[in-house]
C-alpha cells in the first residue's frame, strides 16, 4: 500500500518564541485536494512552512512525499508556492524568468536555461493562459496573473504535490473562481495539492477535503462534514452559522449577527435552509 503523501505525527511546530501549533496529526493521501481554514493568527501558513522544511522549530515527525522532512531539509517532487504579498515585486524579472527558476535544481550546472528549458518555460505559461505574458515584467501584471505566474514556477518541475498558502488572496471573485477550478484541473492530473485560504464558501463548493486549524488541528474532512456551526465556531472562535442555498445546494458560511445575505431570517427562509 502506497504511504501517504504528507503524514505529521505529534508535530510542534514554530519559531523562536515558542510553538504556533501543537499536537498536529495528519495524513493527506496522494491525489487528494485539501484546503486549511482558520482565522488569523491559528498556525496556517506556519504548517505549510513545516511541511517544506522553512519553520527552525518542529518537534514530532514530519514526512512528506516519502522524505523525513527536518528543519532546513526541502522536500523533493513539491512545488511551493508562497503568499504573493510576500514577493519583492521590485526584483527585475520577467514572467518566464521567474518560472525557469523552479528548474533550476533540474538544470544543474548549467547557468543558462536551454533550449528544452525553454520549451518548458513556454509550455506551462500556455497551458495556465499566461503565454502572452513571457516578456512582461511581474511587477507589471494584475494579482491573477501574478498567481498563475508563480503557479507555473512550481509546476515547471513536474511536482507530486503542490503546496500553495493563500493562492485566492487579493483577487477578485472571478479570478479567485478561475484558480480554483484550474487546481482543480491540476489535481485531477493526481497531482496532491494543499492551499491555505479564507474563502470559505468557495472551498465548500470547490474542494473534497477540508482541515480546520486553530494552533492545532480541530476537525478534517468533507465539507459536508466539518462545516457545522458548531465546528466553524470552535475554529474560529466566534458565534458562526452554516446555511445551505436552496437553489444551489451550497454551503454557506456567517458569523452570526452579521450584516450578509443570510444574516436576516426573514429573508433567508426563502432562500436557505441552515444546518
Amino acid at each position: 500500500m502506497q504511504s501517504p503523501a504528507i503524514v505529521l505525527e505529534n508535530v510542534g511546530c514554530g519559531y523562536q518564541r515558542g510553538h504556533v501549533l501543537t499536537n498536529v496529526d495528519l495524513r493527506i493521501p496522494y491525489g487528494q485536494f485539501v484546503g486549511l481554514i482558520g482565522p488569523s493568527g491559528a498556525g496556517k501558513t506556519t504548517l505549510l512552512r513545516t511541511m517544506v522544511g522553512l519553520v527552525p522549530r518542529v518537534d514530532g515527525r514530519v514526512e512528506v512525499a516519502g522524505r523525513v522532512i527536518a528543519p532546513g531539509t526541502a522536500p523533493a517532487n513539491v512545488g511551493y508556492v508562497p503568499q504573493v504579498g510576500m514577493i519583492d515585486w521590485t526584483f527585475p524579472v520577467t514572467v518566464e524568468n521567474v518560472v525557469v527558476m523552479g528548474k533550476q535544481r533540474q538544470m544543474g550546472w548549467l547557468p543558462w536555461p536551454s533550449r528544452q528549458d525553454k520549451r518548458d518555460v513556454a509550455g506551462i505559461l500556455d497551458r495556465l493562459g499566461i503565454g502572452q505574458l513571457a516578456k512582461r515584467h511581474i511587477r507589471d501584471l494584475s494579482g491573477g496573473q501574478q498567481q498563475r505566474t508563480f503557479l507555473a514556477r512550481a509546476l515547471i518541475s513536474n511536482p507530486e504535490i503542490l503546496i500553495l498558502d493563500e493562492p485566492t488572496a487579493s483577487v477578485d471573485i472571478r479570478t479567485r473562481d478561475e484558480i480554483l477550478h484550474l487546481l482543480a484541473e491540476i489535481n485531477d492530473t493526481g497531482i496532491t495539492i494543499v492551499i491555505t485560504t479564507h474563502e470559505l464558501n468557495s472551498l465548500a463548493a470547490h474542494l473534497p477535503w477540508v482541515v480546520c486549524v486553530n494552533r492545532g488541528i480541530v476537525a478534517q474532512g468533507s465539507p459536508e462534514r466539518v462545516f457545522t456551526g458548531e465546528i466553524m465556531s470552535r475554529t474560529f472562535e466566534a458565534d458562526m452559522r452554516v446555511i445551505r442555498d436552496v437553489e444551489t445546494g451550497n454551503l454557506l458560511v456567517t458569523e452570526a449577527g452579521s450584516h450578509g445575505p443570510f444574516s436576516q431570517r426573514s429573508t433567508s427562509a426563502q432562500m436557505a435552509l441552515e444546518v
